[in-house]
């Protein structure tokens, strides 16, 4: 169902505040998380199922990355968290009269566009959720929500699977897609040092902070 209006969503934490499990100094950490936006809205931008890309973030590095892709600016003052983020993301797709919205973290820098694609067109009319899980199976690395508005979301609370029985109680159609690259964010050290091993012009960025 390419033809559906679809958001996609990428909340950003503010960079010095993200990654804390990493262990490599704050300044490495910013590069990273600066690497791993412009990857992923460059990868989103491509992809001609998706028609507007909404950063929610109140990073201005963030937002200055976002304006080379022409991304919708939400600012989320108070950072309380992804699930707030969305939150403010669906209002406004929802007010725009887009009929899906994907939300993809900031951390997933090796997606190529054809997995955004392969994603979505798995969906049918809706109601309709999709959830690629992360590599760990211990939370969700794309969400997809056909309407915006048919459910909330539980990031941080063992995701994938609140995610796929939330839809199922509210009568949506649900799947649990795995593709490979969607699945591998970057939350630890043995995350980074996988990322590191695929021959991709993220990978290679990362690996260069790192040296």
């Amino acid at each position: 169902m390419s033809n559906l209006r679809t958001g996609a969503i990428v909340p950003v934490k503010t960079f010095s505040r993200a990654k804390k499990r990493l262990d490599i100094s704050s300044e490495k950490k910013e590069r990273l998380c600066r690497i791993m936006l412009e990857s992923v809205l460059e990868t989103i931008s491509k992809s001609q199922s998706v028609e507007r890309i909404a950063i929610v973030s109140r990073d201005e590095d963030a937002f200055a990355i976002g304006k080379r892709y022409g991304v919708a600016e939400i600012y989320d003052g108070q950072e309380l968290g992804v699930n707030s983020a969305v939150r403010l993301a669906d209002d406004y797709f929802l007010k725009e009269g887009f009929e899906s919205t994907v939300v993809f973290p900031q951390d997933v820098p090796l997606i190529q566009t054809e997995d955004v694609n392969a994603l979505l067109d798995f969906r049918t009319d809706g109601p309709d959720v999709l959830v690629v899980p992360s590599r760990k199976f211990d939370g969700t690395n794309a969400l997809v929500r056909t309407p915006p508005g048919v459910m909330e979301t539980h990031y941080d609370e063992d995701s994938y699977r609140i995610h796929l029985s939330t839809a199922e109680r509210r009568g949506s159609r649900s799947a649990l897609v795995l593709i490979q690259r969607m699945m591998m964010d970057m939350d630890d050290r043995s995350d980074l040092d996988l990322i590191m091993r695929y021959d991709l012009p993220a990978s290679r960025s990362i690996a260069h902070v790192l040296l």
